[in-house]
Order: C-alpha cells, then sequence, then structure tokens
C-alpha cells in the first residue's frame, strides 16, 4: 500500500487525508500543534485508520519514506522539510492540487487575487447555482476542495452527494445530483502548491502587495498568481486594477477585459464595461455590444462591487448561463459575511463589518465605501505594505480612529506623522465597540466601521472569528445590554 503524508489539521488537511484513504493510500497526518479539538480530530481520524501525528513535525528519516505529501494551505511551501522532501524526489503537492487531479474531468472557474476575489467567487457561484447548475463554491471560500472530491462519486457513474461534507451548507449544492462546474477561490499559497491545475475559466480580481512575509517579493507573488491565469483556457482580469492594466494586452493579449469607466476604457476590443446604468457586453472586436444586466441590479455598494459584478457576469457567460438567470442571482445576492457586511442599526449609527479588509488596500475600499464621517475601528497584526493612500482616505472621511491589537502603536504613530491625532488606542474589540458607539453620537457620524487594514492572528484564529466578535458586541450593545466601558488604564494613549 502506497503511503503519503498530510501536513496540516485543517478542514483542507482532513479532507485531503480522507480522499487519501478512499484511493487506498495509508495516510498520516500531522501537526505542530496540539489542542483539545485537535485531540478530538484525532480520536475521530484513528476510527477511520487515519493516523494523526500531534505537537511534531514532519520528518523525512529511515527506509520507510511516504511516496506522496500534501500541504494545507496554511503551510509555507519551502519550510525546510519540504525543500528536502523534494530534493529526495518525493512528489510535494498542495491539498488545491489534489483536489483538481480527483475533479479535472470537471470544468472549474478559478479566482485570484489579492482584493475582490471573495465577493467575486460567491456572485459567480451564486449566477451558476440560480441557473441550476450544480457549482459548489470551495477552496478559500465553503468547501476545502477535497471536500468536493470526497464527494463526487465516480463509482456512482459521477453522482454528486453533498450529505458526506464536512460543512454542510444547503445554499451551495443541491444533493445528489451531477457535479456541473467547480468554482474555486484559488490563493497565491494554493497556486503555489498547484502543478496541474488548469481552470476553464480563469479570473484575476486585483493585484496590490500582500502575503510578502512568505513571497518575498512582488515579483514573486505576481509570478505565482500568473501561473493559474496562464494555465487557464479563458481568462477574465480586471481593467480598473492599476497594476494589471499597466500591463495590458502586451502580457494577456487574450483575455476579456473589464471597466466600470465605459468602452472608452476597455484595454482590448473584448471584454465587459458599464455604460449607461448596465454591464455591457462586448465578446469580439465585431461583435455588436450587448446589454446584460442593469447595475442597481446589485445591492452591494462601492466601485469595486461593481468591478466585482463585471467579473461575475464575464464568466457567466463565458460559461453561457442567459441574462435571466444573472438577472435573479444578483438581485438576490447578499453580499459576503465580515466583508462590508451590514450588523445592526443603533439609534440611527450603521454597524459594518469589514473584518475581510487585511491588509491597507482591502481597508481603504472599505473606508470608501460607507458614509463619512465614519468611526473607524482599525488594527491587528500589521502586514507589510503602502499604507498612503489609507491614511489619506481616514484623513478625508474618519471622524475618530479607535487602534486595537499589537499594530496600534506603530499605527498611532504613522497617524501623527501624517497630521491627524483623532485616534484612541483601546487594545480590545470589547473596548472599541462601547467607545465607537459614544464618539459616534459625539461626531454624530453614521457608521461605526471594523476594517482592520491587519491580519487577526495576534488576538483571533481568523478574520472571521474577529468579525464574529464584532458581530456580537454589536447586537449586544443595540439590544440594549450595554458594556461596560472600561476606563482605559494611564498606559493607553489617547489624542483627540
Amino acid at each position: 500500500m502506497p503511503r503519503a503524508t498530510v501536513i496540516g489539521l485543517g478542514k483542507s488537511g482532513i479532507a485531503a487525508a480522507r480522499l487519501l484513504k478512499r484511493e487506498g493510500w495509508e495516510v498520516e497526518l500531522s501537526d505542530c500543534n496540539t489542542s483539545e479539538t485537535l485531540l478530538k480530530q484525532q480520536q475521530e481520524l484513528a476510527a477511520e485508520q487515519i493516523t494523526v501525528k500531534l505537537g511534531q513535525s514532519l520528518e523525512l528519516n529511515g527506509a520507510n519514506l511516504p511516496q506522496l505529501i500534501v500541504v494545507s494551505p496554511g503551510v509555507p511551501w519551502d519550510i525546510p522539510v519540504l525543500v528536502e522532501a523534494r530534493q529526495l524526489g518525493i512528489e510535494t503537492i498542495g491539498e488545491m492540487e489534489f483536489a483538481w487531479r480527483n475533479l479535472r474531468s470537471l470544468p472549474w472557474v478559478g479566482i485570484t487575487g489579492t482584493n475582490g476575489k471573495t465577493t467575486t467567487t460567491a456572485l459567480i457561484a451564486a449566477i451558476f447555482q440560480a441557473a441550476e447548475l450544480n457549482a459548489p463554491a470551495c477552496g478559500n471560500i465553503g468547501y476545502a476542495a477535497c471536500e468536493v472530491a470526497l464527494s463526487w462519486r465516480r463509482e456512482a457513474g459521477g453522482a454528486f452527494d453533498n450529505s458526506s461534507l464536512l460543512t454542510p451548507n444547503s445554499s451551495l449544492l443541491t444533493p445528489h445530483s451531477s457535479l456541473d462546474w467547480v468554482i474555486a477561490e484559488i490563493s497565491s499559497y494554493q497556486v503555489e502548491s498547484s502543478s496541474t491545475l488548469a481552470p476553464r475559466i480563469g479570473v484575476w480580481t486585483t493585484f496590490t502587495p500582500d502575503h510578502l512575509s512568505r513571497h518575498q517579493t512582488l515579483e514573486n507573488y505576481y509570478n505565482i498568481k500568473a501561473k493559474l491565469l496562464r494555465q487557464s483556457e479563458l481568462q477574465v482580469f480586471n481593467g480598473d486594477d492599476a497594476y494589471l492594466s499597466k500591463l495590458g494586452l502586451s502580457a494577456w493579449p487574450d483575455a476579456y477585459w473589464t471597466s466600470v469607466r465605459g468602452k472608452d476604457f476597455l484595454i482590448s476590443e473584448k471584454g465587459f464595461y458599464i455604460e449607461d446604468g448596465w454591464v455591457v457586453e462586448k465578446l469580439s472586436a465585431t461583435s455588436a455590444p450587448e446589454p446584460i444586466v442593469k447595475v442597481s441590479t446589485l445591492r452591494m455598494v462601492g466601485e469595486h462591487n461593481q468591478q466585482n459584478l463585471l467579473m461575475a457576469v464575464a464568466t457567466a457567460r463565458l460559461a453561457g448561463i442567459n441574462r435571466d438567470a444573472i438577472a435573479l442571482a444578483i438581485r438576490e445576492f447578499p453580499g459576503v459575511a465580515h466583508r462590508l457586511e451590514h450588523i445592526c442599526t443603533w439609534e440611527g449609527i450603521d454597524f459594518i463589518n469589514d473584518s475581510k479588509a487585511t491588509n491597507y488596500d482591502a481597508a481603504e475600499v472599505g473606508l470608501a465605501s460607507v458614509k463619512s464621517p465614519a468611526i473607524l475601528i482599525a488594527g491587528g497584526e500589521a502586514k507589510a505594505g503602502d499604507d498612503t493612500a489609507w491614511l489619506a482616505k481616514i484623513h478625508s472621511q474618519a471622524a475618530a480612529v479607535l487602534l486595537i491589537g499589537s499594530a496600534a502603536p506603530a499605527f498611532a504613530k504613522r497617524l501623527q506623522e501624517v497630521g491627524y491625532y483623532s485616534y484612541h488606542i483601546v487594545e480590545t474589540m470589547e473596548r472599541a465597540v462601547p467607545k465607537a458607539a459614544e464618539l459616534a453620537k459625539e461626531y454624530e457620524a453614521p457608521v461605526v466601521l471594523l476594517s482592520p487594514a491587519c491580519a487577526s492572528f495576534d488576538q483571533y484564529p481568523n478574520f472571521e472569528v474577529r468579525g464574529e466578535r464584532f458581530r456580537q458586541l454589536c447586537l449586544a450593545w443595540a439590544g440594549g445590554d450595554k458594556l461596560q466601558h472600561p476606563i482605559l488604564s494611564s498606559s493607553l494613549h489617547s489624542a483627540n
């Protein structure tokens, strides 16, 4: 029996291990962490004859080496054991690549980009499903890709059973029907660890500096994402993105480009653009422009969401989906959790959760998309990047900024450097929400916005947990369960 090792005991790693086991591999799953939750998962997987080693890293020694290593998305691709594995000739792939190898007979949409990919992915999946296609969203959104592969029953002639999925979500799938498309949000980490992944349609939403602590240089980061698009049969690009549009036709001559600014700003002679309030399609240099759907059908605010709309409509039309299904899906699309998500309204003040804004560019877009002046909650674990435009947006649209997490002192310093002094270091979300409500009243601000511009790992396991905590605190406040407003200690700086 061939041996395989999976690194990382998350949703993706568990799904990959189960898929390997079903295919007849002897499977070992390793994770350097340990916790009560992981110990429980270890016991569950042991009952499935999958060995789980906790609190230790994979070691490649002895004669009994694995023939295959499958890596979860969060595991760096260049850690020493993976470098050693490749030197030893052990095939090393990511979980997304393993799923692709099991599902490559189906057409895929692969969506990547620095920002905007989750909303675009969710909207594409909604449109495909409105067209009565069974098209689960997976990868960085929805299911792990291997969960979808697990439930794809080749032995039953391609029947798809979502009852075995690890995280049920009835809005994504129709039980026991054929699987038509795979809609995958694919991060740079997942592209990096995929060698043969080749979607029918590849979508590139935006490109700005991010994840440079892992990818080292902007060029490396670009080349990783570009690999996915080069291996895609059809390509859709956001033509309003400064970096991508600069490369234009010289780098991507066959792509379908989009623009919210109209036909005159379309980079090529084919693409999708907004004109007179409509999304317009032009499929070739000689074809007549054709209106597809009114922009006002989408309830989500902001120019960036119009860009997401264009890319989703482009993808749907290239997949042959009709206008009625597109309009229906867009009309009913609720938006994405943790991305400019309206939580509640308290005494005329909207509380909005933008926890998914984990870098400066996303946070700038978040602030630009809400009514001003806003009370902004920002901070967490800082990332490398250019904060200039974000700081300028704070200057013009934020009445006050509440700083949380490990980045708070550095952010305070940067705000001072640009002449902005209406900030308060409050450290925690528990302090931030009541203080934000108080300041919104004081400044007559219509919005309290959590848009951190940071990763969450200093205080929370991920941005979803951070957003959920914000939600809980806001709903408690709006419901009259006023949080005790702690007196800030003298060690906390407050500049007004």
